[in-house]
């Protein structure tokens, strides 16, 4: 069965870009079309850097154009943690990774339905509060304009049933991702990055000073730099320690049939995104012509059939009611780590590569590319100290299998909250 994202149903057709089948030079090399690619190339170009893109599908192909759109700042680790683990400065861009975002669309003129009306961290258990209310405060310490809602609050601006608390984040908002992957790539060719679709890349080798990439047909990349932003869709064969550094979950996704304007009056009235705190929780908004879209945590296996979004479906239908249509049903990877916080490496001279955005990716990755580039192109640090080693997971080859366990015992652990 095929399932179509409520994001392809409503982008305008996508841009053409050519496949590479000649041997190329280039200073640097991004490999990966999403958005820490694109804007990595991006930034690059602009900044008078030699650089090729390559993806081995379209631009957005990836998470970057089936994710929910929810674009929120921070990392999952609070201010204080990141303070001590990374250092403020890492604090800092992270808590800015949405307002570079949305400057970068408004000064692009990106045509995304870029929106930054705010993000609600919800709360259904009375054991969330006190957390959610911890990491408000450290926020607002630094300066956010983030205010508290309490149970009756949370029901008057999501219209949905259960939520105790939350806290709003005004730097956070929406884009249609889609849109966002296609323009970021626009706006990388314009600039001069060149960049190509439908090439694969599989091998890729040190070769002197720099780095040569192979491609099917025989022809190679030679590139001083490299920048690795494949994410979890990393082949083994192009660097088989990236592609173990995450396990590889699946995010479900329905879209509902536009909603009446008695029901956006009711749900979501103010524009916000949401999601929820639950180890195995939901995020939800309104999307494309007034649809109500929820997402959360499916199976490790693709989907065959419509029955395998059930469980998203009951979600929707537990929060606000079941006279919702549900026309669209869609999924996409998403690079999960143990702790939860991303990698970001430097495991040779000339290579960069990150994957586990832990569902943060839109802000983030976007951000992160243009700290790459202009570590590349200037020699800036980084915001993330690199690490010079990619950490991998154990017993890689059973994700689906712990992976899966680990799903089961947290929503134990879920329904055990009080």
């Amino acid at each position: 069965m095929a399932f179509q994202s409520i994001w392809a149903d409503t982008a305008p057709a996508a841009p053409t870009f050519a496949s590479l089948d000649d041997s190329l030079r280039c200073d640097v090399l991004v490999i990966g079309g999403g958005f820490q690619g694109l804007s990595a190339a991006l930034h690059l170009a602009e900044a008078g850097t030699d650089v090729v893109l390559v993806e081995a599908q379209e631009p957005g192909f990836g998470a970057s154009g089936r994710n929910g759109g929810q674009v929120i700042p921070g990392l999952k680790d609070d201010p204080d943690t990141l303070d001590r683990l990374w250092g403020p400065e890492a604090t800092a861009f992270a808590g800015g990774t949405a307002d570079t975002l949305f400057a970068l669309v408004a000064r692009l003129g990106i045509d995304c339905d870029a929106v930054q009306g705010g993000w609600i961290q919800a709360g259904n258990r009375h054991v969330h509060l006190s957390t959610l209310q911890a990491r408000m405060r450290q926020w607002q310490a630094r300066g956010v304009a983030a205010d508290w809602l309490d149970a009756a609050a949370m029901a008057q601006v999501t219209g949905a049933r259960g939520f105790l608390g939350g806290w709003r984040d005004p730097r956070a908002g929406r884009v249609h991702p889609l849109k966002l992957a296609r323009g970021l790539a626009q706006a990388a060719e314009a600039a001069g990055a060149r960049v190509f679709a439908r090439t694969a890349v599989t091998g890729l080798m040190r070769s002197g000073a720099g780095w040569q990439a192979r491609l099917p047909g025989g022809a190679q990349i030679t590139a001083d730099q490299v920048i690795l932003a494949s994410n979890v869709y990393t082949p083994a064969a192009l660097e088989p320690r990236l592609a173990r550094a995450t396990v590889p979950a699946n995010s479900f996704q329905v879209a509902t049939a536009p909603l009446s304007a008695a029901q956006l009056a009711r749900i979501l009235p103010g524009g916000e995104v949401v999601s929820e705190t639950r180890r195995v929780g939901t995020y939800f908004r309104i999307g494309p012509q007034n649809r109500l879209m929820l997402g959360g945590r499916g199976g490790f296996a693709d989907p065959q059939r419509a029955d395998a979004f059930a469980r998203i479906e009951a979600e929707i239908a537990a929060l606000f009611g079941t006279d919702l249509e549900i026309t669209h049903r869609w999924f996409g990877r998403v690079g999960m780590t143990p702790d939860h916080r991303i990698r970001l490496c430097a495991p040779a001279p000339g290579l960069l590569a990150a994957t586990g955005f832990n569902g943060r990716g839109v802000a983030l990755s976007v951000s992160l590319g243009k700290a790459m580039a202009a570590h590349l192109a200037q020699g800036t640090s980084l915001p993330i100290p690199p690490s010079p080693a990619i950490r991998t997971l154990p017993l890689h080859a059973l994700h689906r299998i712990y992976g899966s366990l680990g799903i089961h015992y947290y929503r134990l652990r879920d329904a055990l909250d009080r």
